[in-house]
Order: structure tokens, then C-alpha cells, then sequence
């Protein structure tokens, strides 16, 4: 497998020079350098672009890249952006959101700039916008797409391509058009018909035979990553979102769930890891942001681990009488929280899949428990064996005990928390990697001495 380096990528080369452009103030060759990049390649240029040149790369592009370029923003960008543009520019660019987009952008920005944008909407827009705000954050119905093309049972397959092309959809939304619903009175959902299908069928085949025999819905309170990962699992293109009056409201398509999977991903990512997630890419986030996004963490975690310290102040007669056990000290909490989070971590991802769930508690800890067992017995006879050689037997007994302790503890207590964490309603990456480390360093640091205590005699 070959790798290609950044310096040899032309896009990444374009983007250098552009960046030269810019820092030279010779505009007009960025704006030329900018025009040869796909909307994709110039979103991602501004996310790594930081805070106080955003509106100025921005407003280098194009009217229809900047449209598109907005739209793919994350909706911190977004925001930052509107503080740089002029009322009429942003107004344009709202107003070129999908509902769902507008929704996420109000809930960023402060509540008097939200209710200016809300004012540049028509009726129909405002409506829309409204709807999407009433969910609850975290639902599908905040990241549904609009229903942009209904078709009836009776149109045949000739009338019902016709009226697609009639539509006047934008082309920029033409690639949500995978899957088409077919209504009836009410706007109540009868099926959905794919439009691979409806293009290959006969003319005069009707719409409501070239229907999917299963039909897929979800309602608009449900919750987005749940829906996105059913989409996924049944294999479908679009997945409707249903009122509570069965009326379609809007769709969730392929492309909508990927975008909510990297999301979560990189939620639980950032949380595992002791911090809160960035709502925007990194080059672009400011340094106040960084450091308020690990600030929170960092202090629960210091205070978190107090109890390590507790715990050695308990035992501080133990290790004045037997000096050599505090060389082992980083070893055995090292290895219970690395342990334990190998478990949480295939545990919270089982859980996310939905391979795993609340109700399989005992199954997943009695598997863990073995897991760890086995692993610690492994590592147990190699600390006993090494220990034993280079200071004395009766230490490589404790270090050998422990260690086989240590590891079905953490194995156990690894894979439980993130399924208490489900069960409250938590999500299972914040009680993952730094706070199982604390729980196991303590809970590891008093079986250590316990059993030194037993096999020393001290």
C-alpha cells in the first residue's frame, strides 16, 4: 500500500499557495486560487482557517460555492461567520438553509440575532424553521430533511418523473432525492418508492406497485443517533419521520446519518478522553474554546483523584515497612486502568451499535469478568515470575495475586458503568476511560496492599 504525502496532493498544494496569497494580502490571487476548489475542498479549507480570517477567505468565494460552503458549515462556524458578513449576506445564506440547518444555526447564535433571522424568513420558511425548533435536541426531527417531492398511489411512473422534473428542486438538494414518498389525503404516508425504481420501470407502471414491500418509519421525538443507526442496519436509502398523526414531515437520508454517526463518534471520542467535543474543526477553534472544552474535565478528574491519595495515606505504615512495594505502584494502576478501559470501550461501542443492551447486563460482566481473569492469570504468572527473580519470591507472590486481581476488577467494573451510565439516561463515553482509571487506581491500590498485608505478614 502507497502512500501519497501532502506536499505531492495538488489540492493540498492549491491550498498552501492560497494561504500565501492571504498572508501576502494579494486577494485577487486567493480568489483565483479559490475558484478552482471543489465547495467540499473550500469547506474544508475554512475549517482549517482560524477564527479571525474566516469571513475574509469566505467572502473570496463565489455566490453559489458560498452557498454550499455555508450550508456544510458546522453551525459554531456558521455563527462565527454571520459576526463577520453584512445583514444582506447572511440573510441570503439563511435563507438557502434546509429547515433542520436553520434550526441547529438558531440554537448557536445569540437570541437576538436568532430572532432577526427568523424575521428575514417568508411565511412558508418561518413555518418550517418553527416546526424543526419544537423537537427536542438530540431528535430526529431536528436533523430530518424536508420533503421535497410527494407522490400519489395513482400517478404512473411516466407522471410521477414528470412532476420530479417540474419540481424546481435545487440541484444542490437534487441528491436527497434517493427515496420519494407516496401519499395519500393528509398527507399520510403509504410507501416509499426509490427512484432507481421509479426511472427504470415501464411508463405507464403505477406508482403504488413499484412501492417497497417493507415500510421503514420513525417518529420525530425519537432519538437521531438511534434512527441514523437503524437507517444503517436495515440497509435503507431514507428512512421517513412520521407526526404523531402518521403524516410525513420530513426524511432522513443516507447522508444525514452518516453526518450524525461522525458526530456521535467524535463526541464519545472526545469525552473518553476526558474532554468536551469541539463544535467546529480544529484549526478553526479558538484557544479560549480548547482550553474551556478540557478546563471542566480536568478539574473533576483532579478531584477524582484524591481518593488515589486517600488511599495511600491509609496505607502509609504498609509501605515504610516494605519500601519496595511503592516500586510497583505504577505498574499495577497502570495496568487495571488500562484494563478497564479496553472493556468499557468495547462495551460502550457494542452498546452504541445496539449489539448490546441494558437488559444484558450479567451477560456482559460475566464475560468480562472471565476476559479479565484470563487476562490477569497471564499476566499474574509473568509479574510473579519476574518479581520473584529479581527481589524476592514471597514480593512476586503479592505482584503475581495482585495483578490477577486487579485485572478481573477492572475487566468487571470497565464493562458495567457504561451500561448503569445507559440505564440513567447518561451517555456511556463520559463515564469511559477517565473516570474508570480513578475508580480502578483506588479500587487497585487497596487490593495491592490487602494482599501484601496477607502474604508479608506486615
Amino acid at each position: 500500500m502507497t502512500s501519497i504525502s501532502s506536499d505531492r496532493d495538488p489540492a493540498h498544494r492549491l491550498e498552501a499557495e492560497i494561504r500565501g496569497d492571504l498572508r501576502q494580502g494579494d486577494l485577487e490571487a486567493a480568489r483565483d486560487g479559490l475558484r478552482e476548489l471543489s465547495p467540499a475542498k473550500a469547506g474544508r479549507l475554512l475549517g482549517r482557517t482560524e477564527p479571525s480570517g474566516l469571513a475574509v477567505v469566505f467572502r473570496l468565494l463565489e455566490k453559489n460555492a458560498a452557498v454550499e460552503v455555508f450550508a456544510a458549515l458546522e453551525p459554531r462556524q456558521q455563527s462565527q461567520l454571520i459576526n463577520g458578513l453584512q445583514d444582506e449576506d447572511v440573510q441570503d445564506m439563511f435563507g438557502q438553509l434546509q429547515a433542520s440547518g436553520q434550526a441547529r444555526l438558531l440554537d448557536e447564535v445569540p437570541a437576538e440575532v436568532a430572532q432577526r433571522l427568523l424575521g428575514t424568513l417568508g411565511h412558508a420558511q418561518r413555518e418550517a424553521a418553527g416546526r424543526v425548533l419544537g423537537y427536542p435536541p438530540g431528535s430526529v426531527g431536528r436533523r430530518m430533511g424536508p420533503v421535497l417531492v410527494e407522490l400519489r398511489p395513482g400517478m404512473t411512473a411516466g407522471e410521477a418523473l414528470r412532476a420530479l422534473r417540474e419540481s424546481g428542486v435545487p440541484r444542490r438538494r437534487q441528491r436527497r432525492l434517493v427515496s420519494l414518498p407516496v401519499v395519500g389525503p393528509g398527507h399520510r404516508l403509504l410507501g416509499m418508492v426509490e427512484l432507481t425504481v421509479l426511472a427504470s420501470a415501464a411508463e405507464g407502471a403505477a406508482v403504488a406497485d413499484l412501492m417497497g414491500t417493507a415500510l421503514e418509519t420513525v417518529g420525530t421525538t425519537e432519538d437521531d443517533e438511534v434512527s441514523a443507526r437503524r437507517l444503517l442496519d436495515e440497509d435503507l436509502l431514507a428512512l421517513p419521520v412520521l407526526d404523531e398523526g402518521a403524516r410525513i414531515v420530513g426524511v432522513l437520508t443516507l447522508a444525514d446519518a452518516t453526518r450524525i454517526l461522525a458526530e456521535e463518534e467524535t463526541e464519545d471520542a472526545a469525552r473518553s478522553g476526558g474532554s468536551e467535543p469541539l463544535s467546529q474543526p480544529y484549526l478553526s477553534t479558538s484557544v479560549r474554546s480548547l482550553v474551556r472544552s478540557r478546563m471542566v474535565w480536568l478539574l473533576v478528574l483532579a478531584v477524582g483523584a484524591t481518593l488515589t491519595v486517600q488511599v495511600l495515606e491509609v496505607f502509609e505504615a504498609t509501605l515504610e515497612q516494605m519500601v519496595v512495594l511503592s516500586v510497583f505502584v505504577p505498574l499495577l494502576i497502570g495496568t487495571g486502568g488500562n484494563t478497564g478501559n479496553q472493556a468499557a470501550t468495547t462495551v460502550t461501542r457494542a452498546l452504541a451499535l445496539g449489539d448490546v443492551r441494558p437488559g444484558d447486563t450479567l451477560r456482559v460482566v460475566r464475560r468480562e469478568f472471565a476476559v479479565g481473569l484470563s487476562l490477569g492469570a497471564l499476566l499474574g504468572t509473568l509479574g510473579l515470575v519476574v518479581a520473584g527473580l529479581v527481589y524476592a519470591w514471597s514480593i512476586g507472590i503479592v505482584i503475581g495475586l495482585t495483578l490477577m486481581t486487579i485485572c478481573t476488577l477492572a475487566a468487571s467494573v470497565g464493562s458495567l458503568m457504561p451500561i448503569i451510565a445507559r440505564r440513567i439516561g447518561v451517555d456511556p463515553a463520559v463515564f469511559s476511560n477517565p473516570f474508570i482509571s480513578t475508580v480502578v487506581d483506588a479500587l487497585g491500590l487497596i487490593v495491592y496492599f490487602l494482599i501484601a498485608r496477607a502474604v508479608l505478614g506486615l
